[in-house]
């Protein structure tokens, strides 16, 4: 047995006695149920005496092969075991105090290489969106280029529309049924970069080759290819942000990937007006231009160093180091975090029984904390596609056609949803390691339901040529209004709470169940809409959707506890906590307290934790 096992074993009878003390102290009585399975937030150092540090991680050290950085580690191992009393630590050097001097006066300062890293996976997700938005203008003009837009009405007119929608879910549905699920094999022989290279290469060669096919079915087939390799790589990128990313900005670097995903949604809503008049081939161009954003990131994700947290899971701690010191600004910190991570990781491993691909996907179910991340982060992904957010992204133009905008017209409205899309996310990289993960969903799916509602309900005015410029602008502010509550919630929130909720021996097949579940009834949606606006009605659809909103806001009300500012491996104390329990809590404490705030006006009041940090006081 690792040695810091052995210390972490004692310790965790300490820290469960300590806890019963705090949840009786602050109240938690039924709740504290948790006492006895110690749900605390415990630093995996805290407690142990100086000399017990030194000592495992000089043992660490001679085990992993890095005789030569003891010093460092162990400078590291105290940073780890005492972060916020770093001056009190007579091993430092003043180099590494002032170090940590300036990370806790900026939480933005670190290196240059970390913000490239960012930036390449922020290319990874301009690509998604740009793969995403190419057949929303296509839908105007390729059905007539392969005559499947025939009469909605007829029995061929009715079989076209279904033709349609499986074009355009084709993506979507290879991405759910096996591009994910390579995710985890390509990960394994090739680590993450590697991944993200291979599939990048699908996505260059996927969208030139839809720009050449010459019936429904080559499109068909040529978009199920792209959908292996949308599916691989969305199941990687953001795992792989995350785990480079310091915890106090997670949130903010990995919610990269919803903001350019954004980006690439509004460049390719770009790109269908931009050609939008060269006549027949548009469609082709539309399709086709999607390879941009590919060719950047093939090149450059070599330029990033490979994740550290991939490289420990696989025993090569030396070049683990190596590439941390890459993503901080001293040996000291980069050996802080990897220490830190590296005695978390050891109590992960003592739950884990799968060493082969099948169960470790069932331990995604069997084990009670990785299955609650499973809850968590499939409850998000859900809510994205039961928010309606894809219905215009996919679908825009289709609808503002509906509303009496021309082709052209209609073209152009999508662009400014992307524009609202992109720009209002970035609030959210502002909030969502402030204001948290948890409570930006909760505070922007009743404003998601009821735009989403308005928009519907203005398809009622007349459309007579007296009430063009009302009805078509009402319907245009509407949906705009939601796309922009959507991009400050539930738009960043679902990859980046994916890519964090699960420990690293599961990670790859979360995130992969994840994305699943996302593109998967994103499929769904993409097959079903066409048809669903012509037997409900616009108004019908929308609604549908406005009622679909308040189910996800229940959903995430129940299932989906907060993971802000926390590290990848201290989650593992929230989703400690059974569901029932957590489910309780929030209708016992959390509903109450929210009430005695905003309606008694007792804002001086704190809600107690469910999940105890070490540092937290009652009402201080």
């Amino acid at each position: 047995m690792d040695v810091v096992e052995k210390s972490r074993d004692t310790h965790h009878e300490l820290a469960t006695e300590d806890y019963n003390d705090k949840s009786a102290a602050y109240g938690i009585e039924d709740v504290g149920h948790l006492a006895s399975q110690g749900k605390k937030l415990i630093n995996p150092l805290h407690g142990l005496t100086k000399a017990q540090v030194l000592a495992d991680v000089e043992e660490f050290c001679r085990e992993k092969g890095l005789e030569d950085k003891v010093d460092v580690f162990k400078r590291g191992a105290l940073i780890a075991q005492r972060p916020t009393e770093f001056e009190a630590i007579q091993e430092l050097t003043e180099d590494d105090r002032s170090w940590l001097r300036k990370a806790s006066a900026s939480k933005w300062s670190h290196p240059k290489m970390l913000y490239f890293t960012v930036i390449v996976c922020a290319i990874g997700a301009a690509t998604q969106g740009w793969d995403q938005t190419g057949s929303n203008g296509a839908n105007l003009s390729f059905p007539t280029e392969f005559g499947i837009a025939r009469p909605v009405g007829t029995a061929e007119g009715n079989a076209d529309e279904w033709k349609v929608g499986f074009v355009n879910a084709a993506p979507y549905i290879a991405s759910a049924l096996c591009g994910c699920w390579l995710s985890d094999p390509l990960n394994h022989f090739f680590g993450r970069r590697g991944e993200i290279f291979i599939t990048s290469l699908i996505l260059i060669a996927t969208p030139i080759a839809s720009g050449f096919t010459h019936s429904w079915q080559a499109l068909a087939a040529v978009r199920l290819v792209l959908g292996i390799g949308m599916g691989a790589k969305a199941s990687t990128v953001p795992m792989y942000a995350a785990e480079l990313a310091p915890a106090n900005i997670r949130g903010a670097l990995v919610m990269g990937w919803q903001l350019w995903t954004a980006f690439g949604i509004f460049l390719g809503f770009a790109a269908n007006a931009v050609v939008k008049d060269v006549g027949r081939i548009a469609w082709r161009l539309q399709l086709g231009s999607a390879f941009i954003p590919a060719l950047p990131l093939a090149i450059l994700i070599f330029f990033c160093p490979e994740s550290p947290r991939w490289l420990m899971k696989k025993g090569r701690y030396i070049q683990a180091f190596a590439a941390m010191s890459r993503l901080r600004h001293t040996e000291t910190l980069a050996a802080r975090d990897l220490y830190y991570a590296h005695v978390q990781l050891m109590e992960e491993n003592k739950i884990v029984q799968g060493k082969n691909y099948f169960s470790r996907f069932t331990e995604l179910f069997t084990i009670p904390r990785v299955r609650r991340g499973t809850l968590a982060a499939s409850t998000v992904m859900l809510a994205q596609q039961m928010c309606g957010i894809n219905i215009i992204a996919f679908y825009s133009s289709t609808i503002f056609v509906e509303s009496g905008y021309s082709a052209s017209q209609a073209l152009f409205a999508s662009l400014g949803f992307g524009a609202v899309n992109f720009l209002f996310a970035f609030p959210a990289i502002f909030t969502i390691d402030t204001f948290g993960r948890r409570s930006l969903l909760l505070s922007t799916f009743p404003n998601m339901a009821w735009t989403l509602l308005a928009a519907g309900m203005m398809f009622f005015i007349p459309d007579t040529e007296a009430n063009k410029v009302m009805r078509t602008g009402l319907i245009a502010f509407f949906i705009y209004l939601f796309a922009a509550f959507y991009s400050v919630g539930e738009g960043p929130v679902p990859f980046m709470y994916s890519a964090e909720v699960f420990p690293l021996p599961q990670r790859e097949q979360g995130m992969a169940w994840s994305v699943t579940v996302c593109l998967g009834f994103s499929s769904i949606l993409s097959l079903t809409f066409p048809r669903m606006l012509r037997a409900l009605t616009p108004q019908g659809a929308f609604g549908t959707y406005a009622a679909f909103n308040v189910i996800a806001l229940v959903l995430i009300f129940f299932f989906v506890p907060e993971t802000k500012q926390l590290t990848l491996e201290e989650l593992d104390a929230v989703f400690s906590v059974p569901t029932a329990t957590f489910a309780k809590y929030q209708t016992g404490t959390v509903l109450p307290h929210w009430f005695k705030r905003w309606f008694l006006f007792r804002r001086g009041e704190k809600c107690p934790p469910l999940v105890i940090a070490d540092d937290y006081e009652p009402n201080a």
